[in-house]
């Protein structure tokens, strides 16, 4: 199953850190609040607070949603009435590498970047890893951060 990525419109490409897979065969991209987004019942939502993604889960797509922290809540809050969708959470352990401001993140500790929780999610799963990090300027500091858990 693909994995989609749905994309602020406001999202600034140059610091997107999904930037450069859009041209993947397993990942298919949409823009918010343009794109229609079709059924999500077979697709896992990666949250902060939701059952922890295992390898169990491999069976389900996985639906991203990628813009700045303000602009995904508002995302999330706007799908989840009219969408039915699995929910999962990435280990409480792992480190973003990805240098931000406090104020912007919900949870700066817990916060990864998109690439970094794509990758993080896909190495759960047992999915092939391969490329996902090779446009992530912060690969190597996010890869050694994690070690131990990925």
């Amino acid at each position: 199953m693909i994995t989609l990525i749905y994309r602020h419109k406001k999202e600034n490409l140059k610091k997107c850190s999904l930037r450069g897979l859009e041209t993947r065969s397993d990942m298919k991209f949409f823009t918010y609040p343009k794109d229609t987004i079709g059924d999500l019942s077979s697709y896992i939502l990666l949250t902060l607070d939701a059952p922890p993604l295992t390898i169990e889960d491999a069976k389900y797509g996985l639906f991203l949603i990628d813009g700045t922290w303000k602009h995904a809540d508002v995302m999330y809050r706007q799908l989840k009435t009219p969408h039915q969708f699995i929910t999962r959470s990435l280990p409480k352990d792992l480190k973003t590498a990805y240098p931000r401001r406090q104020d912007d993140c919900l949870d700066p500790e817990r916060g990864l970047a998109s690439v970094e929780a794509l990758f993080a999610a896909y190495h759960i799963l047992g999915k092939d890893t391969g490329g996902l990090l090779d446009n992530y300027y912060w690969k190597e500091a996010f890869l050694e951060k994690n070690h131990k858990l990925l």
